[in-house]
C-alpha cells in the first residue's frame, strides 16, 4: 500500500511539474495538455536521465536521477513566472476536467494495481525477462545498463521503458519485482488519461455546448482502448453452453459444421459436459482471444499461433512488454499530431535555405516523442512518424491547397525529424542489435473474413456507423473516385510488393524456394494459383477493410479540398472538420496496418508473420479505439429518432460483448479473486513461500558487490536464469532463445552453455578455473536447479573456494 502511494504521489507531483511545459506546448488543444502532462513529465524526465548517465555526466543513482528531475524543476519554474497569470485563468475556469482528470488518474492506477495484487507473479511468459531488465538497470552504476543474461554486454532490447520503471523504483525505495507490477499499473493509468484527453480535445472541437457532456462521454475512449476486448469471450460462453452442437443419439458424440468453419482451435473440439453458459471452466480460455487468427499452409499445416493481442489481453496477462509500455507514449505522439492539426507549433524555421512551417519547440518536442518510441517499441515509430507528417500535411493543404508541394513538405519535415529523434537518442543504437533482416512475401496467410471479424468486430461496427453516417446522414462532400482510386491502388501496390519481393527471391535465395515449393508439393505456378484462390476465398477480410479505408479517404481528401477552397476572407476554419479530419486519418492508418500483413511481414527468426501481425495490429488497435470512442460519442449527440434507439442497442450489445472478456478474464485469472498468498504487490513473497532458501540467497546477493555470478543455463520460458533475474547480477548465459532473438545471433553466445556445464560437473579445478576467468566469474550459485538439471560436483569449489551463503541445499562461493 505504502508504495503504490508514493507511486502515486511522485507520478502526480511530476506531471503538476510538467504542467507548465504541456502548456505552452499544446496551445490548440482545449485541455491545454494537462491529460499528457504527467506521460510527457515521464519521458522528459527518463530521457534527462538516460541522456546524462548514458554520457557519464551522472551516475545510475538517485543523485542522477534527481539531477534530471531539477531541470524540469527548472523549467517548469521559468515557465510559470513567463505564463503565470494565463496558467491561473486556465485552471480557474477548467476545474471539472481537472477533477475528473485526478479521479480517472487514482481509479485507473488503483484498480490494475489490485487486479495485479490478486495475481502479481511474474514467473511465467515474457515477465522473467522484464524483471531481469529491471533489475540488470537498478544493478548497472551507468549506461548503457548491462545485459543481466549475458555477461560483459550490454542490454541490446529497446529498454527505455525498463529505465523509467527502474528510476520509479529508485526514488520510491522499492524493488524490481513490486515496482513490475506497479509500472503495468501505471502505464493502464496513463494509457486511460491520454485516451481521455485526446477524445475531449476532439469533442471540444465539436458544436457541443454542455461542457459536462464533453467530459462525460471522453470516458468512452479508455473503455475502448483499455476495456473493450474482442468477440472471444463471447464466442467462449456459446461454445461451452454448447448452441449449435448437434448430439448424436447413439454415440453422443457433439458436432457441428459451424464451429468447425470458424476454425479456432479449441473452439472447433465439442464443448465438454455438462453444457452451462458460465462461469468459463477451462483455465486457458482467455489465451486463445489474443490468438484469434489461424494460418496455415498450402498442404494444410498450421504454422503457429499468430498474436493479435489487445490492450486489456496485455493487462490481464501482466506482461510489462514493450508494446504495453509504449501505450501511454503513443497517445502522446497522437496528441502532437492533433495538436499540430489544430492549429498548434505555429512558426518557421529555416533550415539549409529551406523553409519549415513549424516552430522550434514544436519540432524538438515531436523529435522527442517519436525518438522515444522507438527506444521503447521501435516498431512504433513508423506509425508515430507517418501520423505527425500526415497531420502536418494536412494542415498545410488546408492552408495552400493540395499541390506537389505538398509531397515537397513531406521531406522537408519528415527528414530532418527522423534525424534529429535518432541524434536525440545516439548512444541507445551504438548498441542495439536486431533480428530483424527485411521483408518477405506473404503468399499464403491472408486473413479471413470472419477471424478480422471476431477481432475487430467491436471496433469495427462504430466505425462502420460512422462512415455511414458521413455518408448519409451528414452527406458531407466526398470525392468517392479519388476514395477508390487510392484505396484499390494501395492494395495493388501491396500485390506488386509481393509478388516483386518473391520474384527477386527466386533469384537471390533460389536454393531456398526451391526447397520450400518442394515441401509444399507445388511448382512454382500451382502455388500462385493455390495462393491466389485462397486469397480469393478469403476476400471478406479484404472488402471489409477496404470498406473502411476507401470511405476514409473519400472523406479526407474531399474535406481537405473544400476547406482548402474556402474564400480567403474566412479567418478559421470550421472546427469540427478539424476533428472529422482527424479521425479519418486515424481511421486510414488503422486500416493500412491492419491490411499491410496480408501482403508482407518483416522477417525474423519466427519464420512467419507472428511478429508482425502483433506489432501492427496492437498499434491499429490504439488509432481504432480511439476513433470507435470518437464514433460512439458523436452519433449519441447526432441521432434521432428510431435509428437512434437502433444504434443504442447495437452498440449497448456491442459494448457488453467486449467487456465480457474482462470481467471473466479476471474471475479466472485471479482465482475469483482469491490469490493463494494473499494480495500483494510483490512476487518476490512467493519465492519467499514455495522456495525459502533460495529466497534467502536472493535477499543476500542484492547486498554484495556486482559481478558475474554462475547458475544453471537453459531455455526460454522457464525457471533458468531465475537468480540474475532477481538479483540483476549478470549471469554468463539466461535465456538462449532470447537472446539470439535481441543480437540476431546465436554467436555471441560461443560455448558458453556447454562451459557452464563443464563448470559445475567437472571434477578438475584447473578446467574449472580457466572457466571461472574466461568469463570473471565471482559467485557461483548451487541451488535446488542447478543440483537437479546438472551433475554438480561440488568438492572442488569447497576445496578452493569460499563460502559466503548457505542455507538448506543452497550455497554461494565467491571467488577471491
Amino acid at each position: 500500500m505504502t508504495a503504490f502511494f508514493s507511486w502515486y504521489f511522485i507520478i502526480s507531483i511530476l506531471g503538476w511539474l510538467t504542467f507548465p511545459l504541456a502548456y505552452t506546448l499544446f496551445p490548440a488543444l482545449a485541455d491545454r495538455g494537462y491529460t499528457l502532462s504527467r506521460a510527457a513529465g515521464l519521458l522528459i524526465w527518463g530521457y534527462i536521465f538516460w541522456l546524462l548517465a548514458s554520457l557519464g555526466i551522472a551516475q545510475n543513482d538517485l543523485g542522477g536521477i534527481l539531477l534530471a528531475l531539477a531541470v524540469i524543476i527548472g523549467l517548469s519554474i521559468w515557465l510559470i513566472i513567463s505564463h503565470r497569470s494565463a496558467i491561473i485563468d486556465f485552471l480557474k475556469s477548467n476545474i471539472s476536467l481537472i477533477l475528473t482528470t485526478e479521479i480517472l488518474f487514482f481509479l485507473a492506477f488503483a484498480f490494475l494495481a489490485f487486479v495485479r495484487s490478486a495475481n502479481p507473479e511474474l514467473a511465467s511468459t515474457e515477465k522473467p525477462m522484464e524483471l531481469a531488465f529491471i533489475n540488470g538497470i537498478l544493478r548497472s552504476p551507468t549506461f548503457p545498463p548491462q545485459d543481466p543474461w549475458l555477461s560483459g554486454y550490454a542490454i541490446s532490447y529497446y529498454y527505455f521503458g525498463y529505465v523509467m520503471t527502474a528510476m520509479l523504483a529508485h526514488v520510491s525505495g522499492i524493488t524490481g519485482s513490486m515496482a513490475h507490477n506497479l509500472m503495468s499499473s501505471l502505464i493502464f493509468a496513463l494509457g486511460a488519461l491520454g485516451s481521455y484527453g485526446i477524445l475531449y480535445n476532439l469533442l471540444s472541437k465539436l458544436e457541443i455546448e454542455d461542457k459536462k457532456s464533453k467530459i462525460g462521454n471522453s470516458l468512452l475512449a479508455p473503455l475502448f482502448l483499455l476495456l473493450v476486448s474482442n468477440f472471444g469471450a463471447l464466442l467462449e460462453i456459446l461454445h461451452q453452453g454448447g448452441l449449435f452442437w448437434a448430439k448424436d443419439s447413439v454415440t453422443g458424440e457433439y458436432s457441428n459444421r459451424l464451429w468447425a468453419w470458424l476454425d479456432m482451435k479449441e473452439l472447433s473440439q465439442p464443448p465438454a459436459t455438462p453444457l452451462h453458459w458460465i462461469p468459463l471452466d477451462r483455465y486457458f480460455w482467455w489465451w486463445r482471444s489474443s490468438r484469434i487468427i489461424q494460418d496455415y499452409n498450402m498442404i494444410g499445416a498450421w504454422t503457429g499461433d499468430v498474436i493479435d493481442e489487445f490492450p486489456f489481453f496485455s493487462f490481464l496477462l501482466g506482461d510489462l512488454h514493450p508494446h504495453v509500455l509504449a501505450i501511454p507514449f503513443g497517445l502522446l505522439a497522437i496528441s502532437v499530431a492533433m495538436n499540430l492539426l489544430f492549429g498548434g507549433f505555429r512558426g518557421t524555421i529555416n533550415m539549409f535555405g529551406a523553409k519549415l512551417n513549424i516552430n522550434v519547440q514544436g519540432f524538438l518536442f515531436s523529435a522527442l516523442v517519436i525518438g522515444g518510441l522507438a527506444f521503447l517499441n521501435t516498431w512504433d515509430i513508423l506509425i508515430a512518424a507517418a501520423l505527425i507528417v500526415a497531420a502536418y500535411i494536412l494542415w498545410r493543404a488546408d492552408e495552400a491547397g493540395w499541390s506537389w508541394a505538398r509531397l515537397e513538405d513531406v521531406f522537408l519535415l519528415g527528414l530532418p525529424l527522423g534525424i534529429l529523434s535518432i541524434l536525440l537518442y545516439f548512444p541507445f543504437y551504438l548498441g542495439f542489435s536486431s533480428q530483424a533482416g527485411g521483408l518477405l512475401p506473404n503468399f499464403m496467410y491472408p486473413t479471413r473474413g470472419v477471424h478480422l471479424w471476431v477481432m475487430w468486430g467491436t471496433l469495427l461496427v462504430p466505425i462502420l456507423a460512422y462512415l455511414i453516417y458521413l455518408w448519409r446522414g451528414e452527406k458531407i462532400p466526398s470525392n468517392w473516385k479519388l476514395g477508390f482510386s487510392l484505396g484499390l491502388g494501395f492494395t495493388f501496390v501491396l500485390f506488386l510488393l509481393t509478388f516483386s519481393i518473391g520474384w527477386i527471391g527466386s533469384f537471390v535465395e533460389k536454393d531456398f524456394v526451391i526447397n520450400f515449393l518442394k515441401s509444399q508439393s507445388m511448382t512454382a505456378s500451382q502455388f500462385v494459383s493455390a495462393t491466389s484462390l485462397r486469397r480469393l476465398s478469403y476476400i471478406g477480410s479484404l472488402i471489409t477493410l477496404l470498406a473502411v479505408l476507401i470511405p476514409s479517404l473519400a472523406f479526407l481528401f474531399q474535406n481537405s479540398f473544400t476547406i482548402a477552397d474556402r474564400p480567403q476572407t474566412e479567418d478559421n476554419l470550421p472546427t469540427s472538420v478539424l476533428s472529422t479530419q482527424f479521425i479519418l486519418l486515424l481511421l486510414t492508418l488503422g486500416a493500412i496496418l491492419i491490411l499491410v500483413p496480408d501482403f508482407v511481414y518483416l522477417r525474423d527468426q519466427f519464420g512467419y508473420r507472428i511478429n508482425t501481425v502483433f506489432k501492427f495490429y496492437y498499434q491499429a488497435w490504439m488509432l481504432w479505439s480511439l476513433a470507435a470512442a470518437f464514433a460512439v460519442a458523436y452519433l449519441l449527440q447526432k441521432l434521432r429518432g428510431l435509428i437512434d434507439i437502433v444504434f443504442r442497442i447495437v452498440i449497448g450489445f456491442v459494448v457488453f460483448s467486449g467487456l465480457l472478456f474482462p470481467v471473466f478474464g479476471l474471475i479466472t485469472k485471479t482465482n475469483n479473486f482469491k490469490p493463494l498468498g494473499g494480495f500483494t504487490l510483490d512476487d518476490f513473497d512467493r519465492i519467499i513461500r514455495e522456495n525459502p532458501d533460495e529466497a534467502a540467497a536472493i535477499k543476500f546477493l542484492h547486498n554484495v558487490p556486482n559481478g558475474v555470478i554462475s547458475e544453471a543455463v537453459g531455455g526460454g520460458y522457464s525457471a533458468y536464469a531465475r537468480i540474475s533475474m532477481y538479483t540483476g547480477l549478470q549471469t554468463v548465459l539466461g535465456w538462449t532463445g532470447h537472446e539470439a532473438q535481441w543480437r540476431g545471433s546465436y554467436e555471441p553466445q560461443a560455448s558458453r552453455s556447454e562451459d557452464i556445464k563443464k563448470l559445475y560437473n567437472t571434477t578438475r579445478w584447473d578446467d574449472a578455473q580457466a572457466i571461472i576467468a574466461k568469463y570473471n566469474i565471482r559467485y557461483v550459485y548451487i541451488g535446488n536447479l542447478e543440483r537437479s538439471a546438472l551433475q554438480v560436483n561440488e568438492e572442488k569449489f569447497q576445496s578452493h573456494l569460499k563460502s559466503i551463503f548457505q542455507q538448506g541445499s543452497t550455497v554461494i562461493y565467491e571467488v577471491p
